[in-house]
């Protein structure tokens, strides 16, 4: 696919392209900051899916084709209508996408933006950071801050793994930039994210993130989602990872 046909399409910004939007955050003190945020959609409603930039087979063995079928074009598919459809008579109507993220509570009322706008974005995230035939590991100032913030790539994987395999039911375990500008390993449940200020704990710039829904994997790996994690880390586009971890470090 041609890639500038899939940026216009998926309404990324580029990086050293454009102005890229802040978000803000909040560390453990309570204390704001603002972050640039990476390579991130900023398309308005109506908000419209974005094809895969590989092919639906291009990730087998370690996630079949029509696992990718289901996701991409039913599940994702879902979110992108349902946020529509939520948004139709809601002021965040004109609000870009990283803004309603910032903005939803845990009110009932913002309950269907919540979790399809949460939906939208993390699976976006999700297709950039895998690749077929991903590198074995990331390389430059994101490894150097994967030593230094997490204790080493091998401590990172455990902990990542961890959290991933610890999500009840259903959710996403991510590597964020914190509110002090260090990597994190978080998790969170059903399609809230790191962004969700106004509802999760732990907030941050999320850089790299995996699904745990069943939907992600069932059909491969049926209860064994540690088998499924232990793949995923074979595909992870380190690249995209390490322009996420530039941007959001300013």
């Amino acid at each position: 696919m041609n890639r500038r046909i899939f940026a216009r399409n998926a309404g990324l910004l580029t990086l050293g392209a454009a102005t890229l939007p802040l978000i803000a955050c909040k560390n453990k003190e309570g204390n704001s900051f603002e972050a640039e945020s990476p390579a991130m959609p900023q398309p308005v409603f109506p908000f419209e899916l974005a094809p895969l930039s590989f092919a639906y087979n291009a990730l087998v063995p370690i996630i079949d084709e029509q696992t990718m079928m289901i996701h991409h074009d039913k599940h994702h598919a879902g979110y992108v209508t349902k946020l529509n459809a939520a948004l139709e008579n809601s002021e965040m109507k004109s609000l870009p996408l990283l803004e309603i993220l910032q903005k939803v509570s845990d009110s009932e009322a913002d309950t269907a933006i919540r979790n399809n706008a949460g939906g939208h974005f993390n699976h976006q995230l999700f297709w950039e950071v895998l690749t077929p035939g991903g590198k074995s590991m990331p390389e430059g100032k994101l490894a150097e801050a994967i030593t230094s913030d997490l204790t080493g790539f091998d401590a990172f994987k455990t902990s990542f793994a961890d959290a991933a395999s610890k999500v009840f039911g259903s959710g996403w375990a991510w590597l964020i930039v914190n509110a002090d500008k260090k990597l994190e390993v978080v998790a969170s449940p059903n399609q809230d994210n790191p962004l969700m200020s106004g509802v999760v704990e732990k907030t941050g710039i999320p850089i790299l993130g995996i699904d745990v829904w069943e939907h992600a994997y069932y059909l491969n790996y049926q209860n064994k989602r540690k088998d499924y994690i232990d793949g995923f880390m074979g595909l992870i586009n380190w690249d995209m990872v390490a322009a996420r971890y530039t941007a959001a470090m300013g």
